[in-house]
């Protein structure tokens, strides 16, 4: 059976494309994005960067963007992104860089989106840093994983990508990531999808999620467990606890600017724990996904339009 979590986040999901609701969001909408955003350039990301390591946070950087129109665009997003390495060098921080592959190309081009993501991933290696392609709606699932098995088999072993718990497709996928040593962020998935393509209940998708966390725990091979829900955080912890596994041997990763006080605690417990700090103008898309993913994020939203 569907939660009402669930169908609050259906229904979001589908009206933010609505193009009146769009523009009321961006009208209404970009004070508060700045909850969950770092701010619009580079600089201001590396600043708060900085200040999240001195609390004990790593950091994975992400210049917003998705679903561009010309190539010249995703040209844009790559040296942005190399512009961030740089960055993340100069300044000594602690920090992995995640880009979406539509920003480099993906829909327009894989050849082109393959040179663009390649040449950041050469740039990251460079400095000894790490890629994280992230994953994004399903016609893109193949073609994402076959971009990073193709990195690996170019020798760019720093890149790795994400799965989502809740797609039909991953418990298998993650098991041919970790034959092929490519690093993951597990997440239960924030797009809506159909049934034909993913699981529609939390119980459900909470199961695949922790058959994916354990096949990575058991194995000893490192992982990036992406999650704000408390249940699943505190079972990692016991696992991992019953089962002797080191706090080093994963990470807990969560978003900016929810639960920062609670990121805190975790790294202050010693475990290991990412922020994933966006930055940049083209907030909507990735503001619209936080807000489905809690009903409470929208009423600030509401209250400030109406008030």
């Amino acid at each position: 059976m569907v939660s009402g979590n669930e169908l609050y986040r259906k229904a979001l999901l589908t009206i933010s494309g609505n193009a009146i609701v769009e523009k009321l969001s961006k009208k209404y909408g970009k004070r508060l994005a700045g909850k969950f955003i770092a701010g619009d350039t580079l600089e201001q990301a590396l600043d708060e960067t900085a200040a999240l390591n001195e609390k004990g946070i790593l950091v994975t950087l992400d210049h917003l963007g998705e679903g561009i129109s010309h190539l010249d665009e995703a040209a844009g997003y790559r040296e942005e992104y190399i512009r961030m390495l740089d960055g993340i060098a100069r300044r000594g921080v602690q920090s992995h860089v995640s880009l979406k592959p539509t920003q480099m190309g993906m829909a327009l081009d894989t050849e082109a989106c393959y040179r663009n993501v390649r040449a950041v991933a050469a740039k990251a290696k460079e400095s000894k840093n790490f890629v994280r392609l992230d994953m994004e709606n399903t016609p893109y699932t193949q073609a994402t994983i076959d971009l990073v098995l193709r990195l690996h088999q170019d020798g760019l072993t720093n890149a790795g990508t994400v799965l989502q718990a809740y797609l039909h497709r991953s418990v298998k996928d993650a098991e041919e990531m970790i034959r092929k040593r490519v690093k993951l962020r597990l997440v239960k998935g924030a797009y809506k999808e159909t049934t034909e393509h993913a699981i529609q209940s939390k119980a459900g998708v909470i199961d695949n999620f922790k058959t994916m966390i354990r096949m990575h725990l058991d194995k000893g091979y490192y992982t990036a467990i992406a999650s704000h829900d408390d249940a699943i955080i505190e079972w990692v912890k016991q696992y991992a606890a019953d089962n002797r596994i080191p706090k080093d041997a994963f990470e807990f990763q969560m978003l900016y600017g929810l639960r920062m006080s609670d990121q805190e605690r975790l790294a202050q417990e010693g475990y290991r724990i990412r922020c994933y700090v966006p930055y940049g103008t083209m907030w909507y898309p990735y503001y619209t996904r936080r807000l489905a993913e809690k009903p409470a994020n929208l009423m600030l939203v509401l209250r400030h339009m109406f008030h």
